[in-house]
């Protein structure tokens, strides 16, 4: 028996429509030299994955949260992470250099702990709701919402500023 369709568009219109996404989330997460590593092994996974959905729905989502499990893999298999905030990261065929934050922020964030980081970059960077950012780290959007606001709380002690 074949596979029933749910009209899913093409696998390279994918591409064509959140390859920026993927890799502005997979380098923010995994560093500009992971980065790419970690984009790559997403739109692999993507591929593989992409003709046993169910539904078309939220397929930037779904994307982000891979991206985000295969930062994560990379990330635990790099411990201890050198810092990345040796140089503000330099983007090669990939998002636009104006994309990245200014080099105290990116600092800050890479200082919070793993969840929180990740948290606040799919939140911001990957432009998701606390439903996508619960999903991505396999908790509950409540958890999620609680995340997001300890991480931006860190952030503005660590960069002084004040609401």
């Amino acid at each position: 028996m074949g596979m029933v369709t749910v009209g899913l568009p093409p696998f390279q219109a994918l591409v064509d429509a959140h390859w920026r996404d993927v890799a502005r989330l997979a380098r923010a997460l995994a560093g500009p030299v992971d980065g790419d590593d970690v984009a790559q092994r997403a739109w692999e996974k993507a591929f593989a994955a992409y003709p046993g959905l169910t539904s078309a729905k939220n397929l930037r989502s779904w994307l982000l949260t891979i991206t985000a499990r295969c930062a994560t893999d990379v990330h635990r298999a790099r411990r201890p992470q050198r810092p990345l905030d040796d140089a503000p990261p330099i983007a090669v065929d990939g998002p636009d250099a104006a994309d990245w934050p200014d080099p105290d922020l990116w600092q800050a964030v890479n200082g919070l702990p793993e969840r929180q980081r990740y948290a606040i970059t799919l939140k911001y960077v990957g432009d998701l709701d606390h439903h996508g950012v619960a999903a991505a780290l396999d908790t509950t959007p409540a958890a999620s919402r609680r995340l997001v606001s300890d991480a931006l709380a860190t952030l503005r002690r660590t960069l002084g500023v004040t609401s």
